[in-house]
């Protein structure tokens, strides 16, 4: 099972390569005509804009690479004169990126696509072999021999056989190869990376300590608009209580009864307060059994995918269950979706969730709704939140956290 889900993860690393590797090779070919037309002179002018379009590229790259693995920070733009361009380091290392990119990267990704369909093509090539003329269905045995009855043509499977071990095995590797330029290559300078860093930090510890403002007014709503009405009710039941008790004692029964039912109410609404501070789930079982729990609990169908070898950090794992919390809260109450699924991995050092359903889409954290508490939640833990919500759907939010220790 490991296995197939790693030549899956690699076919899909492929498939996104793939469309990386075709953006670069337009790219390859916008800067050869580019470098013609440097002959008659116009080359000089469009150079600069080329150089950035070369740079928007790499960029698209580096957001792919860092969604598979460690983050990738890029440099600046490029200076806006060519010499200057031209002159810096990083520029000249996404020159090299397109050209590896483009051949090396565009063969391992058709080759990483072509296996699969190379195999269930032999694999199903009995079904289908007397439709073909017979010098095609020859070919279908690559030459070797003749396919002229059931017997040549289920031979042909062995091929098949041959192409599923090898879509089982390869694109894992392959997936690695293709990515090794750009993390070779696309990295900005450790000066650059030291001074990003540094605005990243600093964005961070602000979206903390919002998030923590934004979590202190979440509870002290909830025990004032909730828990503490409850205990003034029955402060006030108990007193008319108290006070029918020597003229009315029917009337002190009942008035009692209404005093306990608002006590047990307010326990259960203070209850809820504690656990949403921190589920006593994540102490008592995992993960991967309070996000089961949260599926179970959602009116919307949900099937949960996790596959978590160990624990992470409490204060990770917290997060983790309040973004699919309020993700699938999201789900039930806007998108009307049919269908929800969650998916936990944790690949290396961090934990990445996605959450998708099919329904209507148009989702934006910036409308006020629960999303952008996911975007806060993400970013305070040094996460990254991409959303992806087209109109007509289907909706997927991808949250990355680090595990911690």
């Amino acid at each position: 099972m490991a296995l197939a889900r790693a030549s899956l993860d690699g076919i899909e690393h492929l498939v996104s390569g793939f469309g990386t590797a075709i953006l670069a090779l337009i790219m390859l070919l916008a800067l050869a005509a580019t470098a013609l037309l440097c002959l008659v002179g116009v080359g000089l002018l469009l150079a600069p804009a080329v150089l950035r379009g070369l740079h928007a590229v790499a960029d698209r790259e580096r957001a792919r690479l860092s969604r598979w693995g460690v983050e990738l920070i890029g440099p600046e733009p490029p200076p806006p004169t060519l010499r200057a361009a031209l002159a810096n380091p990083s520029t000249r290392r996404e020159l090299c990126w397109v050209a590896a990119h483009t051949t090396l990267g565009l063969v391992l990704a058709v080759i990483g696509l072509t296996l699969p369909f190379s195999a269930i093509r032999d694999l199903t090539f009995p079904l289908w072999w007397h439709l073909l003329p017979q010098a095609e269905a020859a070919d279908g045995a690559m030459g070797l021999w003749v396919v002229n009855d059931l017997a040549s043509a289920a031979a042909v499977c062995v091929f098949g056989l041959g192409y599923t071990v090898l879509t089982v095995l390869l694109p894992p590797v392959m997936a690695r190869l293709q990515a090794w330029p750009g993390r070779r290559l696309l990295a900005a300078d450790a000066g650059t990376d030291l001074a990003l860093r540094v605005v990243q930090l600093t964005a961070t510890r602000a979206a903390a300590l919002d998030a923590h403002a934004a979590e202190l007014r979440r509870i002290e709503r909830s025990l004032h608009d909730g828990t503490q009405n409850r205990i003034v009710a029955v402060t006030v039941l108990l007193g008319a209580a108290r006070r029918a008790v020597a003229r009315d004692p029917a009337t002190a029964d009942e008035v009692l009864e209404r005093a306990q039912s608002a006590a047990e109410q307010a326990l259960a609404e203070l209850r809820a307060v504690v656990r949403s501070i921190l589920p006593p789930v994540l102490e008592d079982r995992s993960l991967a059994d309070a996000l089961s729990g949260l599926a179970a609990s959602c009116p919307v169908p949900c099937e949960v995918d996790a596959d978590l070898p160990g624990r992470c950090a409490a204060s990770v794992e917290a997060t983790a269950y309040f973004v699919v919390a309020e993700a699938l809260t999201n789900i039930a109450r806007h998108s009307q979706a049919g269908q929800a699924a969650v998916s936990v991995r944790r690949r290396d050092d961090r934990l990445q969730l996605r959450i998708t359903d099919d329904g209507r889409g148009g989702a934006d954290a910036r409308d006020g709704s629960g999303l952008g508490g996911i975007h806060r939640r993400a970013e305070a833990h040094d996460g990254t939140f991409v959303l992806t919500s087209p109109p007509g759907g289907p909706t997927t939010l991808n949250v990355s956290l680090p595990c911690g220790s």
